[in-house]
């Protein structure tokens, strides 16, 4: 199975807009030889190419489009030490020990960001760590929310939250709908294509092979190896790694992957720039923000402009019903907006797991995988790439809950799309009634 590459959206972004000209990678023709072969140039692939550069090996890099067309290129650019799954449930279900080690793998993600823009300097991907706040819309989520933070303190030794009552929050943000929130500094934002360019470009500086317009269109296993065929050429390697998150059913050699995971659409809008003095009333610290509601919606102040996303609907097309739905949350949550017109909207995929939580490791002893970041994959994508590293070179490394034998495949696949839009409106329905 192929994907019908005319029916995927043309981003309309402020990324695309904004960033710094992209590197011309070559198209694969004839054979080439690796040690690993990486199929997907997103932040995963290009952070697994450098470490295993790093481990003394040679790794090729295969991406189906050009870097950064996929979620690396259209996401919100928000960095968080966290998963879908909160560090409180894990600890309710898999114990004390499990929560401690998927704490500190979500912050070393965190600081894996970190490492790569300064390993490569990359100044234009603008990366801050100025914090996030999550702010409450009624009573209920607030105390949930303190409640949350006040575990985190007490169990995980997290001393950095802090609590923020309503007019704190009307300061931070500029609106007075809240009531209250929970500061993290440890998160931030970041130009989501310009860092993936800037990885781009210095891996291939280092000597690190990346071919764009090269989909691998069937992987096959040969006595010493695995080969990975494109339109024009193959390469053989020793091993694989499958880097293709929510885009794994762009071929065949990757689309019994696709049946892990559950794409939800992630749509963004961003306004004109603002007149100075209504930029400075909002968000004036240069946090990024997200609402307690089940159906959330996050926003940031980039540039002058405000960004604001949140889950769409379900399928392969953008929705107008989307973008329409954030505008009018946009105006409610900052009525300054009202009359300021949308510059960009786009939107990307996101790859929802089973369990709520990515998975790494080997599929069989030539082939790894790592994908399912749950809407949280700029930072956690970045350091998956250094586990799969390790795994590369023979070792274990202990992923907790990422284990790729705990990943689960999807029941009743087909009826995914009537599932997720049964939920996303029961969602929606409690968010309306305050619950």
């Amino acid at each position: 199975m192929t994907r019908d590459w005319s029916a995927l959206p043309s981003a309309n972004s402020l990324w695309e807009a904004t960033a710094a000209p992209a590197r011309d990678f070559p198209v694969l023709s004839g054979d080439q030889q690796a040690d690993v072969v990486i199929i997907g140039a997103g932040y995963t692939g290009l952070s697994a190419a450098h470490h295993i550069a790093r481990s003394g090996l040679v790794p090729i890099v295969l991406e189906a489009n050009r870097p950064g067309w996929g979620a690396s290129g259209r996401n919100g650019g928000v960095i968080t030490a966290k998963f879908r799954l909160s560090f409180r449930e894990i600890d309710a279900v898999h114990g004390r020990a499990m929560a401690r080690r998927m704490y500190e793998i979500a912050h070393e993600s965190t600081d894996m960001v970190e490492e790569l823009v300064s390993e490569f300097d990359i100044a234009s991907a603008n990366l801050t760590r100025t914090g996030q706040v999550k702010a409450a819309h009624n009573e209920t989520t607030l105390r949930a929310a303190i409640d949350e933070a006040d575990w985190m303190t007490r169990e995980m030794g997290s001393a950095e939250v802090r609590i923020l009552d309503k007019n704190a929050v009307r300061d931070e943000t500029g609106s007075d709908i809240f009531v209250g929130g929970v500061l993290n500094p440890g998160s931030g934002g970041i130009h989501p294509l310009n860092y993936l360019r800037g990885l781009a470009d210095g891996v291939a500086r280092r000597g690190v092979s990346v071919f764009q317009e090269s989909p691998v269109m069937r992987l096959r296993r040969e006595k010493d190896g695995i080969v990975a065929e494109t339109p024009q050429g193959a390469v053989r390697a020793r091993q694989a790694i499958i880097a293709t998150n929510s885009y794994s059913d762009l071929t065949g050699a990757t689309a019994h992957l696709q049946r892990t995971l559950v794409p939800f659409r992630s749509a963004m809008v961003a306004t004109a720039q603002l007149p100075r003095n209504l930029a400075g009333r909002l968000m004036p610290t240069g946090r990024t923000y997200t609402e307690t509601k089940r159906m959330m919606r996050w926003f940031r102040m980039v540039d002058n402009r405000v960004i604001f996303g949140g889950r769409g609907a379900f399928g392969k097309q953008d929705s107008q019903a989307a973008f329409d739905a954030l505008r009018k949350a946009m105006v409610g949550i900052f009525p300054d907006l009202a009359e300021v017109p949308l510059e960009y909207k786009w939107s990307g995929l996101v790859a929802m797991t089973l369990d709520s939580v990515p998975h790494i490791g080997r599929l069989d002893d030539r082939t790894l995988v790592s994908l399912g970041y749950n809407g949280a994959g700029v930072a956690m994508s970045s350091l998956m790439g250094r586990y799969l590293a390790a795994f590369v070179r023979g070792e274990s490394p202990d992923v907790g809950l990422l284990d790729v034998s705990r990943m689960k495949t999807i029941p009743l696949y087909p009826l995914r799309e009537p599932a997720v839009r049964m939920v996303a409106g029961w969602y929606q329905f409690l968010d309306a009634i305050g619950r």
